[in-house]
């Protein structure tokens, strides 16, 4: 059963109270990796991100519409064996969570969202956990951080027409083949009809470490149990800003819904540390779980909320790869949440 929403009053408190402790570990993390240098990069994607409206006080600063989920994830003997994670040795393991649509704010339409996302945190009963960050899309549009932020600035709207510069596009695809990969998976890709039957990917390559530490590379997904439905462009003009949310809690209203984990191992010559190069399908996968959802709530007060889904945050068993895009996520998200829980504390201490 999922913990009950907090109440406004209940979720400032909360804030209030931790908010100081928290803003000063934080504020200590900021300024020892500002010496290093990813902080710095990390404020210039958030406030590239805020330039173009995606500020809205006291959400996220990407993927800000969205609802909290909860459930358990079932692990297979295969996942054991390929890990020594603790929690992997466990009949079920307690999952929280995030289903969301990639840009725009938190009043966002759902069903006109091309991007779908999906993040998890699994904690073993050891307390160690495993946040997980995953979208629709199979693999990253750049190749690097730093073309990333190009990205990010290419796609801010032009104050004269509230849409990004087609030109700035353009040259962005010109330069990298990744970006025009990903545009045309945009535009052929199939909009199923609910969070539920999407697939998300991890796209980065991790590292499962056995009891021996012997080492595995691969790319997880979680791929739906529920038969994929298409909509038509038509479709999701017409459909309800709250189409995605609607549908989900007529589904869990019949049960839970679910996924199986996916890993493709990787092979020699694979590139492991480069998101934006999707690894062939032939490559061996193996079954490795069964995720499943049976209640939702909305993400403002909810368990969610203050859960940053930084997807480094792995137990022992799995180590992350030098992936640049990887580390770069890590950042942003920490400068995300940073600046969210500054807002709440704000708020809260604005409350009569």
């Amino acid at each position: 059963m999922s913990p009950p929403p907090l109440s406004t009053r209940q979720r400032l408190g909360r804030t209030a109270a931790i908010g100081a402790l928290l803003a000063a570990a934080a504020g200590g993390l900021l300024y020892l990796s500002d010496r290093l240098g990813p902080a710095r990069q990390a404020r210039q994607f958030i406030d590239t991100l805020e330039a173009s409206g995606a500020r809205h006080a006291g959400y996220r600063r990407a993927h800000s519409h969205g609802v909290c989920v909860s459930g358990w994830f079932e692990p297979r003997p295969a996942l054991a064996q390929l890990s020594r994670a603790a929690m992997f040795t466990q009949t079920r393991i307690p999952a929280q969570g995030r289903l969301s649509i990639g840009g725009g704010g938190p009043e966002a339409a759902e069903a006109a969202a091309r991007v779908r996302s999906l993040a998890l945190q699994l904690t073993g009963e050891d307390g160690q956990q495993w946040r997980l960050a995953m979208n629709s899309f199979p693999f990253f549009a750049m190749p690097s951080a730093e073309a990333f932020l190009e990205q990010v600035r290419a796609q801010t709207p032009d104050p004269a027409t509230g849409k990004p510069d087609p030109a700035a596009i353009a040259a962005l695809q010109a330069r990298y083949p990744s970006a025009r990969a990903f545009a045309q998976w945009a535009r052929t890709a199939p909009w199923t009809d609910s969070w539920a039957n999407t697939g998300y990917n991890g796209i980065h390559t991790f590292y499962f470490v056995d009891a021996d530490g012997q080492r595995t590379p691969l790319r997880w997904s979680f791929v739906p149990l529920a038969e994929a439905q298409s909509m038509s462009e038509q479709q999701r003009q017409q459909a309800p800003a709250n189409y995605l949310s609607t549908e989900l809690a007529g589904r869990l209203a019949q049960g839970p819904v679910g996924w199986t984990l996916q890993l493709q191992l990787a092979e020699p010559g694979d590139v492991l540390e480069d998101p934006s190069i999707a690894w062939p399908q032939e490559r061996r996968t193996v079954d490795a779980g069964t995720l499943w959802i049976d209640a939702m709530q909305p993400q403002q007060g909810g368990y969610c909320d203050g859960v940053n889904f930084d997807p480094t945050v792995v137990p022992d068993g799995i180590a992350i790869s030098a992936d640049p895009i990887l580390a770069a996520r890590s950042a942003v998200y920490a400068q995300s949440w940073n600046r969210r829980l500054q807002e709440q504390r704000q708020a809260a201490e604005d409350t009569p």
